[in-house]
This record gives C-alpha cells, structure tokens and sequence, in this order.
C-alpha cells in the first residue's frame, strides 16, 4: 500500500503516485463496475422490459403426493395425526412458505394413506385421491399473520385470531364444497 504524502516535498504527495488526470487518477479504485461496458448502453439498457409483476398474485408452495407419500412411508411424517402446514415445513417436505402451501396431483394413481391435511389450496385431483384412500382435505386461508402464528407459535404470548378472508375470490374459494374450503364446513 502507497503511504501517501502531503505536498510535493514529501516525495508522494500532489499525484500521490497516481499520474496525471485519466480515469486511474479519479477519487475510487479506478476500476469500474463489473457491468461497465466503457460508456457505451449496456445490455440491460439496450434490451426492452419485458412483463409485469403481479402485486395481488399469491405464491404458494407446491406439494405432490407421490413427495408427501414418500415423507410418510420413510417416518418423516406421522399420518395418525393431522397434517398442517407447520408440519410440512418442520419435516422439511418443503423448505418455505411465502403465501401458503398448495396441495398437486403428480401420483395420485398410488396414493393409499388415508390422512388428514390442512392447506392453503388443493386440486381437485389430490382431493379425490386423497379422500378414495381414505383421508380428508380441508383448505384454510392464512393471512401473513395467521401463517406467522402457525409457523413460529411460541414467538407469540397469545396466539391471533385467524383472519377471514377479504378478497372475493378468496371467499368464493373457500366457501366451495368442491374445494373442501373451511367455510363451507361453516355453513
């Protein structure tokens, strides 16, 4: 490292061992960003926007059948009780849970557990399956806080009231018999 002096005298002082002016003698290390292509539009600039980011889609988890029997075969999950999200997460069958866990088809052919689950969506395939083995499906909607609570419990001192849903789709979903929303049960 160059040990910078004050003044001409001091033998690296005014230039400072840097030269005259260029782009090497200006304040940083001289060397630009990875993604300077030397004032010339970069790509990024070049290359037209494309889509859109959907601010009311909602990302969920997706769970297959054939993945959740093959968690239950191995004892990573106990089918003599009910299934919840919280436990799909704990067992590591799926590794986050942005807006809720759907439940998908893939192997419903060999399904034959009869379990009991809880989630945020399902298909109408996994449905069948699961009730012609002999379980239950029931969906839930969760809010950020309600999900919060079913994930982290002991983070809170009293657990929320879990929230109904607000959105008309939300409530058209899960007050349908087809999709064994909670609501319908209600009724």
């Amino acid at each position: 490292r160059t040990r910078v002096g004050r003044g001409p005298g001091s033998g690296k002082g005014k230039t400072a061992g840097r030269g005259h002016k260029g782009q090497k003698a200006r304040a940083g290390n001289g060397r630009p960003t990875p993604w300077f292509e030397g004032g010339q539009t970069p790509l990024v600039r070049r290359m037209p926007k494309r889509g859109f980011y959907n601010i009311h889609g909602k990302e969920y988890q997706e769970v297959n059948l054939d993945k959740l029997q093959h968690w239950i075969e191995t004892g990573r999950i106990d089918p003599s009780q009910p299934i919840t999200m919280k436990h799909l997460l704990d067992s590591r069958c799926i590794h986050k849970i942005e807006d809720g866990v759907k439940l998908l088809g893939v192997g419903a052919e060999n399904f034959n557990v009869p379990i009991q689950i809880e989630v945020s969506r399902a298909s109408q395939k996994a449905i069948e399956a699961i009730e012609k083995a002999g379980g239950k499906v029931v969906t839930r909607y969760y809010n950020e806080l309600g999900l919060r609570s079913l994930i982290h419990p002991e983070k809170f001192a009293q657990l929320p009231k879990l929230a109904a849903p607000l959105r008309k789709e939300d409530i058209k979903y899960y007050s349908d018999p087809k999709n064994r929303g909670y609501l319908a049960q209600e009724l």
